[in-house]
């Protein structure tokens, strides 16, 4: 259990990454994914990257720039613009049905306007889940130079698509429904100068 602990990526660029394990038993047609970092890169990094043998970003979620995230599934992605933010953690879910092709993003709580994205898609399930790196194949391949440094904590993923209020209740740290990847019961390997500390502040 991880609750009020936080992964701190020390060094940048980094080797570093923390690898997490789900047990999948059929392929995704609606996901959730929620994390919350703290950061003062300015430099492309990656937070989450779920890679299958057939497609390195099945499911990736990166920061090119301080007002940009994208939100990859299948190997496509959209682009959410976000304000440059002022030194604090952030909140983001992405969220993504394949029946409609619709992706979320919410920051910090608050939705911004749904995107379309990889319609009648269906995610992989053998999976590397990475977490501080991008994969460029299969459980590896990383550009230190999209590598995180800084805080990480909160991270969950759903096979749903999670309500509007679930959204919001995993931005306030509230009771959440069980989850393929849930910070209070992660499964996970630290690989390379990773630590696990106590959250400064809630």
């Amino acid at each position: 259990d991880l609750y009020r602990k936080v992964f701190v990526f020390r060094k940048d660029p980094s080797d570093a990454f923390v690898l997490l394990g789900a047990r999948l038993e059929q392929p995704l047609h609606n996901l959730t994914l929620c994390l919350r970092s703290y950061t003062d890169l300015l430099r492309p990094h990656s937070l989450f990257s779920y890679a299958t043998k057939a497609q390195d970003n099945e499911i990736l979620l990166f920061k090119p720039k301080p007002t940009e995230y994208r939100f990859y599934v299948g190997g496509k992605f959209v682009t959410f613009r976000v304000p440059e933010g002022r030194g604090d953690w952030e909140h983001v879910c992405a969220g993504w049905e394949s029946a409609t092709g619709v992706a979320e993003f919410w920051l910090n709580g608050k939705p911004w306007p749904r995107k379309g994205l990889q319609k009648g898609y269906a995610v992989g399930v053998e999976a590397a889940i990475v977490l501080g790196q991008e994969q460029d194949t299969y459980g590896g391949g990383f550009d230190f130079y999209n590598s995180f440094s800084g805080e990480l904590t909160d991270v969950y993923l759903w096979d749903s698509a999670l309500s509007p209020d679930k959204m919001r209740a995993a931005y306030l740290s509230l009771r959440l429904p069980p989850a393929l990847l849930a910070w209070r019961s992660l499964s996970y390997q630290v690989k390379g100068d990773v630590v696990v500390k106590t959250r400064l502040r809630e």
